[in-house]
């Protein structure tokens, strides 16, 4: 029998390794331990995910198209293979499963557009993925956006505690911010995110130590993250086994 290619064997080798996520957590890559077990998620009849956050959970979505479960508003990336496979496993259940992520934002236009992105759909799973842009924008536009990594965790604080007080029992979903750049001053947006995830025991996914370990595996980190910030599509399919393993849905 020939012998797969080293490199398929690698990639096969990273997803495998998701299987022990969950429970047991990850290091970031500023090193922080990640905040302990992860909440079991649960879901109901009827129950409704909104995923949020920037252009990896946008991913080319239909922003016109407001209705769930709509493929052209669920977009192209993580967030819509989730619904795939979440509306598939669960078919019983009528899940109700929306992608509200804009590209380029950043926590201060996430809090312009929460009521109605956010607290008008009454989720009961909320998803959040953001970060990124809260530094980029700051380092490659300049003046344009001179928020700092206080700003963007006073910011998150206020979304999560509104969130709880006006969505009573909503599951917060705390999705680890990341990036394959050398960017160390990435680190501390990576450290806030997990320390709020775990003062408001909130659920966690840890893409970025997980990415770590792919992209070592692979050598490649262009494989996963073509410009070392967003998905190709094998990266978004990674992401998105890492998100349903961590939370076991």
């Amino acid at each position: 029998m020939k012998a797969l290619p080293k490199n398929l064997i690698s990639r096969r080798n990273a997803l495998k390794g998701l299987g022990a996520l969950g429970a047991l957590g990850a290091l970031s890559s500023a090193g922080m331990a990640a905040p302990g077990p992860v909440p079991k998620i649960k879901l109901k009849q009827g129950s409704v995910i909104v995923f949020q956050g920037d252009s990896i959970t946008d991913a080319g979505r239909k922003k016109d198209i407001l209705a769930p479960n709509d493929p052209k508003a669920l977009g192209n990336g993580y967030a819509a293979m989730a619904a795939g496979s979440l509306l598939g496993d669960y078919a019983d259940l009528g899940l109700k499963i929306y992608n509200r992520g804009i590209s380029g934002n950043k926590i201060p236009d996430l809090a312009a557009r929460w009521q109605t992105d956010v607290i008008d759909l009454k989720p009961d799973v909320l998803s959040i993925l953001i970060g990124i842009n809260d530094l980029w924008h700051t380092i490659a536009f300049g003046s344009k956006y001179k928020g700092t990594i206080d700003d963007y965790e006073a910011g998150f604080r206020k979304l999560i505690e509104g969130t709880q007080l006006a969505v009573p029992g909503v599951q917060i979903v705390m999705c680890e911010p990341f990036t394959l750049r050398k960017w160390p001053e990435f680190d501390p947006y990576i450290e806030r995110a997990t320390k709020l995830a775990k003062e408001y025991k909130l659920a966690w996914v840890p893409f970025q130590s997980e990415l770590n370990k792919a992209a070592e595996g692979m050598g490649d980190t262009a494989f996963w993250l073509w410009d070392g910030i967003h998905p190709t599509i094998p990266g978004h399919a990674y992401i998105e086994r890492v998100w349903r393993n961590a939370l076991a849905i």
